[in-house]
């Protein structure tokens, strides 16, 4: 087992390694591929598996694990055990062309896919980090990145840079899944948690942009308005991070917020992803939608036009969790959706190429030396 998990290691660094020096003008559906992230079912794969034919003919550029098929309520969907996940990346990243994320949700507390049950370590909540120091939140952050990177997982959807505004918002505080009410212990927390991560080669995202912790709502479940209760100080985490480069992914919630777009939720608002995130805060890296199959976008809009509108908005990569619904068909489904964006001139090449571009970088960091990476990424004590 370690013989193979090794050769694994050494394949992703040599495809990171092309993947980074480019070899020619990519073709559109490759690039198209490389913005999509989804979800799948199984815990060992046959070669006939939808997701590795993905992979193969449709270049996906990531997936994401669950403990849990929340759809069919049955526990095991891509986690068992530590030798059983490590197999699964293996796999996965072995019938990749372009070296794949492979991500999960490990904030700690509730929301951790890696559970004791199967042999994995507990990790406190962020609640409970915020209440102790920056430095032991960075351990934690150290831990939880070896843990990870120990199981061919490179991308953390952590951590959660929302304020607890609301300690009894049923997504965020009721969940301990912000580290404080006050956004400057946040921006500490949250970076150093980053850092931890960086140190151990795991890239970290920071979500939910623009801020969760006021919600009254489970976006999971709905429309989440947040017009009412949502300040500028939610902001403050990511106008601290951004600057330091603490992370070169972050991931917008769907939140819909009257003073920036009166008309879409953030995920699907160029006023909030490109002339608040990009424009005014002046982020660089990718941006990451949060499941484009919750039902406050499938309850509001078809798939064509919530994928459009999000790349339209500045959304790099598309999420698709395939566990509140499933489809194994969702890749080649969305990959043609834009394409047909594209061919009917709502979409540039030159926006798909941007997404291209941020996303190659990013992945780019994950071939890097454990040092780079820290540096490349903003590493700052």
């Amino acid at each position: 087992m370690i013989r193979i998990v090794l050769c694994a290691v050494v394949v992703f660094v040599l495809q990171a390694s092309a993947f980074a020096a480019g070899g020619g003008r990519p073709e559109l559906r490759a690039m198209l591929g490389q913005m999509l992230l989804v979800g799948f079912r199984g815990a060992e794969l046959s070669d006939d598996a939808s997701i590795l034919r993905d992979i193969r003919q449709h270049d996906l550029g990531g997936v994401i694990l669950f403990d849990r098929d929340v759809q069919l309520r049955t526990a095991g969907r891509n986690i068992q055990s530590p030798a059983q996940v490590r197999a699964l990346t293996a796999a996965l990243q072995a019938a990749a062309r372009t070296p794949l994320f492979i991500a999960v949700d490990q904030e700690g507390g509730r929301v951790r896919r890696l559970r004791e049950g199967a042999g994995f370590p507990f990790i406190p909540s962020a609640r409970a980090m915020g209440q102790g120091s920056p430095d032991a939140t960075r351990q934690e952050g150290e831990r939880t990145g070896r843990l990870l990177a120990g199981l061919g997982i490179n991308l953390d959807f952590a951590p959660v840079a929302d304020v607890d505004v609301n300690p009894a918002s049923p997504a965020i505080g009721a969940l301990e899944r912000s580290f404080s009410a006050d956004p400057e212990t946040v921006a500490a927390h949250a970076g150093a948690f980053s850092r931890g991560l960086l140190s151990q080669g795991v890239l970290p995202c920071l979500k939910h942009f623009p801020g969760h912790g006021s919600a009254m709502a489970d976006s999971h479940l709905g429309l989440t308005d947040i017009s009412r209760t949502w300040s500028p100080a939610e902001l403050i985490p990511y106008e601290r991070l951004i600057p330091l480069g603490a992370s070169p992914l972050i991931m917008c919630g769907h939140l819909y917020l009257e003073r920036f777009d009166a008309d879409h939720p953030a995920t699907l608002s160029p006023a909030v992803l490109t002339g608040l995130l990009r424009e005014r805060l002046g982020f660089t890296g990718v941006i990451v939608s949060d499941d484009m199959q919750m039902r406050a976008i499938t309850a509001h809009y078809g798939l064509e036009e919530a994928v459009l509108r999000a790349v339209e908005a500045g959304v790099d990569i598309l999420v698709f969790g395939n566990n509140l619904d499933y489809d194994p068909d969702i890749v080649p489904k969305a990959v043609d959706i834009l394409v047909r964006g594209v061919d009917s001139g709502r979409l540039s090449r030159q926006r798909i190429e941007a997404s291209f571009d941020r996303i190659r970088k990013a992945k780019a960091l994950l071939a890097a030396p454990s040092g780079a990476v820290r540096e490349t990424a903003g590493d700052r004590s």
